[in-house]
């Protein structure tokens, strides 16, 4: 799986505004595996740095338990509601992919660096009467879709 640096030389204007949506905000929403396989979904910021997508967490956390036991995660961006008009939306984004752990220099934290699966970006089309989806996958690269 690709890096996000990876992911960003395969389609750069894409990741731009993918990043520009996880980085306009603080806080995301991460879902997790636990244990029984049932679904956990909490609160986390993510870092870009050296072209990996980070996360970090404190020792012992049940979701960095969940991502040592199975790697597979998904993050959505901050949500902001869509206007309820035609104006501007920049939209949410969303990544999934395999959180690989890595030691930070001298912190007591749980730090993961994501492997890309996918990558999907919903917003207004133009005009904004319908729902633009774009996605991109290391296997398929970008696709766009309607829904309307």
């Amino acid at each position: 799986m690709p890096t996000w640096s990876e992911f960003a030389a395969a389609a750069p204007e894409f990741a731009t505004r993918v990043g520009g949506l996880f980085t306009a905000y603080k806080h995301h929403t991460m879902a997790t595996l636990r244990r029984d396989g049932s679904p956990r979904i909490s609160g986390t910021e993510l870092e870009f740095v050296d072209g990996d997508v980070r996360l970090g967490m404190m020792v012992g956390t049940r979701r960095a338990d969940d991502l040592r036991r199975d790697p597979r995660v998904a993050i959505h961006s901050h949500n902001v509601e869509p206007p309820e008009d035609d104006s501007i939306w920049a939209g949410e984004a969303k990544l999934s992919g395999r959180a690989i752990p890595f030691a930070g220099e001298g912190e007591e934290v749980d730090r993961f660096r994501i492997d890309i699966d996918e990558v999907v970006l919903t917003g207004w089309g133009t005009p904004a009467d319908h729902l633009l989806i774009e996605r991109w996958r290391p296997a398929d690269g970008m696709a766009r879709f309607e829904r309307r």
